[in-house]
């Protein structure tokens, strides 16, 4: 299939591309109502269950009818413009309901994955005074635990399940409820639109504040130029609902462009087999997923699935290794393109269709965004030099950047200085402009007064026939103050034992400096990650100093 694509001249693109934007924009009206003017039976939204057995497909004029069913039920029950609303639910239809319902009335939603506890929920709601809880089934009992130590909340709405006595019935009250939204202002491009958090290694989760147009408009840059997008394209990105992940793949880029999202209720460990099915199944054109999710698919066997349809791969969270981009681009006939963005931004960098690819590599930065590898005072560092990936914001804002970290003036200071912002993550640029990630700024390990970045090694790590997975954390020693240590899971055929450990090792030392070589391997089954498939350092070093 020959498709044009969105961005043919990458530096006259850099060049002359802006994003516009007016006084007051709103999601919900000025793109979901407009394309449901415009165009109502256009395919807005492809939901599957668990075991893909049943497909529901939303127009957009369904999806804005629902949109402005749900607003109207929140109006009802009080919910007003600033008010915050934390909202843990599976991927299922009903959480755009309430986000664009929400939308529509100014009031802020705080999107939280399915996997919170009840401490989790408990400090989100009290950091944020939230007024407003949205949980299924699944999320009730836990809500009814804080609902004590939470005095804000006021409202609890109950998802896709009977509810209780005091429980608004959401799915019953949106169904009788008006598709008549009375009039009411638009809101501010600088209003309150989501809340997200994000966690840190040394301290409880940030709140991210994106503003209404920032956000909503931002996302364009994402889905016109690294996803590649245009009307009539199905689009799947996979990731739970309660990550920013969500907003990049699920809803404002793609909505804005005319494209149709998947949304699949997966729960538990991926059903690799079922996914390749899907996108066979379905007709999915642009597909998005964490490089875990693609080394599994490559170890599998795909002479089975059609993918005549599929055009354009993406993959985010961590750096794909050159192996599974060879694999898939063997199999499939795509090539995977990296991005790198953050719960901060929209997209940063990417690697896109009208440039060479350079697997491993971040990308260049996406039209829009100046972004430059930088030393503490905001020098810029020539090719070749780590320092921090940093976002230039003055003399001008990029639009798509987050406003602040809500309620914490120094977190926020520290990160815009010196007229950057500082992702907090360290890299470098090489002659061609190309971004190569080395490793968050706290993850750095320094041995023996060397500095080295885990993703080096597991860079390296990872090409070895035997390993499937691989993360690299440094753990405490007396003579070198660090040193490397790499958890690894083998491959299913392999076996292992010290002779491994000593083959990986040497593998290292032929591949890279010697000194980042990994003095310690420790197998595991699989390494903790999050549900959009991060693998999360912060576990096996809270993992390690339980065993100190």
């Amino acid at each position: 299939m020959t498709v044009p694509m969105n961005m043919t001249d990458y530096e006259e693109t850099r060049r002359t591309f802006r994003l516009e934007v007016p006084e007051r924009f709103n999601f919900a009206a000025d793109v979901v109502d407009a394309w449901a003017d415009r165009d109502p039976a256009r395919l807005a939204l492809v939901a599957v269950n668990g075991d893909g057995t049943d497909v529901t497909r939303w127009t957009f004029e369904t999806v804005a009818r629902r949109a402005r069913q749900a607003a109207n039920v929140l109006s009802f029950h009080g919910v007003a413009k600033g008010d915050r609303a934390f909202l843990m639910l599976p991927r299922i239809p009903q959480w755009y309901e309430f986000m664009l319902g929400a939308f529509h009335l100014g009031a802020v939603p705080m999107p939280g994955t399915t996997q919170l506890t009840v401490k989790d929920i408990a400090y989100r709601i009290q950091a944020a005074e939230a007024s407003v809880a949205v949980v299924d089934g699944a999320g009730l009992d836990r809500i009814r635990e804080v609902v004590s130590i939470c005095p804000t909340l006021r409202t609890v709405i109950a998802v896709d399940v009977d509810a209780p006595e005091g429980v608004v019935a959401w799915d019953r009250e949106v169904a009788e409820a008006s598709d008549v939204l009375p009039d009411h202002k638009a809101t501010r491009a600088d209003d309150p639109l989501l809340l997200y958090f994000t966690s840190g290694t040394t301290a409880q989760p940030k709140m991210v504040l994106h503003t209404h147009a920032s956000y909503g408009i931002g996302h364009e840059v994402t889905a016109r130029f690294w996803q590649d997008l245009r009307a009539g394209d199905l689009h799947w990105t996979v990731s739970d609902l309660g990550w920013a992940k969500a907003a990049w793949g699920k809803l404002f880029g793609q909505w804005t462009m005319g494209a149709a999202v998947v949304l699949w209720n997966g729960q538990g460990k991926p059903d690799y087999s079922l996914m390749l099915r899907m996108i066979d199944d379905l007709g999915v054109t642009t597909f998005c997923a964490p490089p875990t999710i693609y080394r599994q698919f490559v170890s599998m066997d795909l002479s089975g699935y059609d993918f005549s349809k599929l055009r354009h791969c993406m993959a985010a969270g961590e750096a794909l290794n050159a192996d599974t981009f060879t694999a898939w681009r063997a199999a499939t006939g795509t090539e995977i393109h990296d991005g790198y963005g953050q719960t901060e931004t929209c997209n940063v960098l990417a690697n896109f269709r009208c440039l060479p690819k350079r697997p491993g590599s971040m990308g260049k930065p996406v039209p829009g965004y100046d972004v430059a590898i930088v030393d503490d005072e905001g020098t810029v560092l020539g090719a070749g030099e780590v320092g921090h990936i940093a976002i230039r914001t003055e003399p001008e804002r990029p639009v798509g950047l987050f406003r602040e970290y809500w309620r914490d003036e120094a977190r926020t200071k520290a990160v815009f200085r010196n007229g950057w912002y500082y992702t907090g993550d360290l890299g470098t640029m090489d002659e061609d402009g190309y971004f190569w990630f080395s490793s968050r700024a706290d993850d750095v390990i320094i041995s023996a007064g060397y500095r080295i970045g885990p993703f080096e090694v597991e860079s390296v790590i990872i090409e070895h026939d035997s390993v499937m997975e691989v993360a690299v954390i440094g753990v405490p020693d007396a003579d070198r103050g660090e040193v490397v240590k790499a958890f690894v899971v083998l491959a299913s055929d392999q076996t292992p034992g010290p002779e491994l450990v000593a083959e990986i090792q040497e593998h290292v030392k032929q591949q890279t400096a010697p000194y980042k070589y990994p003095r310690q391997i420790e197998f595991l089954e699989e390494l903790p990650k999050t549900v959009s498939g991060k693998i999360r350092r912060v576990d096996l070093r809270a993992r390690e100093a339980m065993d100190v």
